[in-house]
């Protein structure tokens, strides 16, 4: 971790714990070493400061749209984070290598399916890319969600802390179980993916995933044998 990231770490930390009544004790179970696609939901500005702040040391990278540098102040934090700029809308395949490339370092790579801000917290519906990552990469998937904050600028106009929960779920593969993976069959994986993002949420977060279908390519590891 280098100095800079230390310097922004620290300074984007502590303004979030005045401006915000942080729930995030189940960031603990975010695993402490190798490769993971950490697949969360995307509320607003506020997600990656306080979440990936709170991963490091952990090395942990990320998409973020391209048209981000072009705010200079954006463009300081993200490239402090490691960020992988993506075009939005076409099949980015230099941003889709970068992420194999930082899986196949053993870092995190924070991705969005939504691949926008929702502002309300509801979940619009998942792009397949996650699915693409996934197969290509073999590396586990873990939902992430974060919720409450997506009424952060009513309670900043009336001095009040808002609330930030974080919800953080049990790890999967994905598997294409023999069959050809076409962009309908990655969609479905999507969904299936944005599905397990539902289920961490309350049930008014839930937005197009409000019925969710059963998991066909989601592969969980069996739970541990209890020891006697």
């Amino acid at each position: 971790m280098t100095l800079r990231q230390t310097l922004v770490g620290i300074t984007l930390r502590g303004i979030s714990r005045v401006l915000l009544r942080l729930d995030i004790d189940q960031l603990a179970r975010v695993p402490k070493a190798g490769p993971l696609i950490l697949v969360a939901n995307h509320v607003n500005f506020l997600d990656v400061p306080v979440v990936f702040t709170r991963l490091l040391p952990r090395p942990v990278t990320g998409f973020a749209k391209i048209e981000t540098w072009d705010n200079p102040f954006k463009a300081f934090l993200f490239s402090t984070w490691d960020a992988i700029p993506i075009r939005r809308g076409e099949a980015d395949m230099r941003a889709m290598r970068a992420g194999l490339d930082a899986l196949n370092a053993g870092k995190i790579l924070a991705i969005a399916p939504e691949g926008t801000r929702s502002s309300n917290g509801r979940l619009a519906h998942g792009h397949p890319g996650v699915a693409m990552l996934a197969l290509m990469s073999g590396a586990p998937l873990l939902p992430l969600v974060y919720y409450g904050h997506e009424q952060f600028n009513t309670h900043i106009r009336r001095l009040r802390r808002c609330e930030f929960h974080v919800r953080v779920g049990e790890p999967f593969h994905l598997s294409a179980n023999g069959v050809k993976v076409t962009r309908e069959i990655r969609q479905q994986m999507a969904d299936e993916i944005m599905g397990q993002l539902a289920a961490l949420l309350p049930p008014e977060y839930h937005g197009v995933y409000a019925d969710r279908s059963a998991s066909s390519y989601l592969r969980f590891s069996p739970p541990a044998a209890a020891t006697l």
